[in-house]
């Protein structure tokens, strides 16, 4: 008997519900009909003509890790060939002119192709083919990744004067019709106050939609923790050189250290313009999580290495052998970096020799779990990143081994890899189809995604993470007969009470051979 094992994924679709437009429309072929879900109904279609464009419009920045597309169903595949992806968050020649993520070779009738964009910045995704005599058809496009939060909102902010009502908080409220203005002066300067310090991955400015866009030319991006010449002399991020009038750019400051945000524009006789200022981090994914360490000197415990404060007090054990701290991030990971941050005002030698691991036992509280890295050292106050190179696991320890130790640390950060949140299911069932062949495949995944969505899971993608793999396995003959009354049918509605039990119940991953299933099962 054939029995195929396989591994499914769930993402959430950014897609879905935003906002989109195509340079013209055919017939009733609206740009809409390439974000309803539906594989099998009607699908865009633009006029024939000069470099035609479809545009999503996510109302928000977010870091895209990949595109799915799926060709139109019955006929003209080729229309979608050199196809070009982009991202970012210009409308400049409505937004064709963005960064370029892929280009479409070809994509087989009916047939959805994924296309990795590595965690581009962008509001935008454009799907453009340049050149005459073109029609864009898609029957759907399906858009993963993760949104951050802007750390500048309902941040302190100031500036060096106001003029009329283009007070300091306009550049804040989230509002692109609105911004601030300063009066014409030397050396005019924005500020906003986050609160506390942070790695500033990037910046983004949005300028004034009506006028006067070369304002902005010259201005000057600065990210510390000082308020000397009103915070204008911290490190320098970028300079922007011009923003077209209404558009967004992002500017990457690469994990600048700072709580003080300035916007600073040099030279006598100007205004300082800001439409909205956005501030970034990446997400860190210890803030929240919880911690424990294997003892606590005073008052220094250990959640003080994860309140997001690289200048406040810091975690500390008491004098002893084989000090630990450990981080529970609740679910497994796949850890990109841990960022640990150093005792600021005392004793940076004691963190010498420490050790972090990542794994998923509790066995020797952790500590016997995969090492990462071995600090070396670190300078008193500093911060250095240890690359763990998407090591999977729930746990993160800092141990140090041997005798008269003492463990202390002001902050610990851990980054994993750009990716939205993955449900997966380790599947095995029979099937008289062979599922090693391409159109069966995704057939499956089509029946499965039509039946979740019938079931109530909406906004879901299933896609597989290896092909399918044939196993033969001899089993008695009331076993087989049994089996094989399973049909593809049962497969799909025990795959929705899988799915429906993995959203009520967060089961990671269950092995199943296609019997009855229920929802307290």
């Amino acid at each position: 008997m054939k029995f195929y094992s396989c591994l499914l994924i769930l993402l959430e679709n950014l897609a879905t519900g935003a906002a989109v437009i195509q340079s013209s429309t055919y017939d009733d072929l609206y740009a809409e009909r390439a974000i309803d879900g539906r594989l099998d109904s009607p699908c865009t279609e633009t006029v024939n003509g000069s470099d035609p464009w479809w545009r999503l419009d996510l109302q928000a920045i977010y870091h895209i890790n990949s595109i799915v597309i799926t060709n139109v169903l019955y006929c003209c595949a080729d229309r979608i060939n050199g196809a070009e992806i982009r991202i970012g968050n210009s409308l400049e020649n409505n937004g064709n002119n963005n960064p370029l993520c892929a280009v479409i070779t070809s994509i087989a009738l009916g047939q959805p192709h994924t296309y990795k964009c590595s965690g581009m910045e962008g509001r935008y995704l454009n799907v453009f083919i340049p050149g005459n005599d073109k029609v864009l058809s898609m029957c759907e496009v399906e858009v993963f990744g993760g949104k951050s939060k802007n750390l500048a909102s309902g941040g302190g902010v100031i500036q060096s004067s106001t003029s009329s009502s283009g007070s300091a908080e306009k550049a804040i409220d989230g509002k692109l019709d609105t911004f601030t203005e300063s009066l014409s002066e030397s050396n005019p300067w924005w500020r906003v106050d986050l609160g506390y310090t942070y790695r500033v991955e990037s910046v983004v400015i949005s300028n004034r939609v009506d006028c006067c866009s070369d304002r902005i030319n010259g201005a000057e991006i600065h990210i510390g923790n000082s308020l000397d010449k009103n915070g204008n002399n911290n490190p320098l991020c970028a300079v922007i050189s011009g923003i077209p009038a209404g558009q967004s750019y992002i500017y990457s400051c690469g994990g600048m250290v700072g709580r003080y945000v300035n916007v600073f524009l040099p030279g006598a006789g100007k205004i300082l313009n800001l439409c909205e200022v956005e501030v970034y981090k990446e997400e860190n994914l210890a803030q929240g999580a919880a911690v424990l360490q294997s003892s606590t000197w005073f008052i220094n415990y250990a959640e003080k290495a994860i309140d997001g404060k690289l200048d406040s007090t810091c975690a500390g054990t008491i004098y002893g052998s084989n000090p630990w701290w450990r981080l529970d991030l609740g679910a497994v990971h796949c850890i990109d970096r841990v960022v640990i941050t150093n005792n600021v005002d005392c004793c940076p030698q004691q963190i010498v020799g420490a050790e972090i691991h990542i794994g998923k036992s509790l066995e020797n509280d952790g500590n016997n779990n995969p090492l990462c890295a071995v600090i070396s050292g670190i300078p008193a106050g500093e911060s250095y990143t240890y690359n763990c190179f998407l090591m999977e696991g729930r746990y993160v320890n800092v141990f140090l081994p041997g005798n008269g130790k003492t463990l202390s640390m002001c902050e610990v950060e851990v980054f994993a890899d750009r990716c939205v949140k993955r449900s997966m299911i380790k599947m095995k069932f029979s099937s008289s189809a062979d599922l090693t062949e391409t159109t069966v495949k995704n057939n499956l995944l089509k029946q499965l995604e039509t039946a979740l969505d019938n079931s109530g899971l909406k906004n879901v993608t299933v896609q597989w993470s290896q092909d399918p793999v044939e196993e033969i396995i001899m089993v008695k003959d009331e076993i087989r007969e049994s089996v094989l009354t399973n049909t593809f049918n049962n497969i799909i509605s025990v795959c929705v009470c899988i799915f429906t039990l993995k959203k009520q119940c967060n089961v990671i991953t269950k092995i199943f051979y296609f019997t009855a299933c229920s929802a307290g099962n």
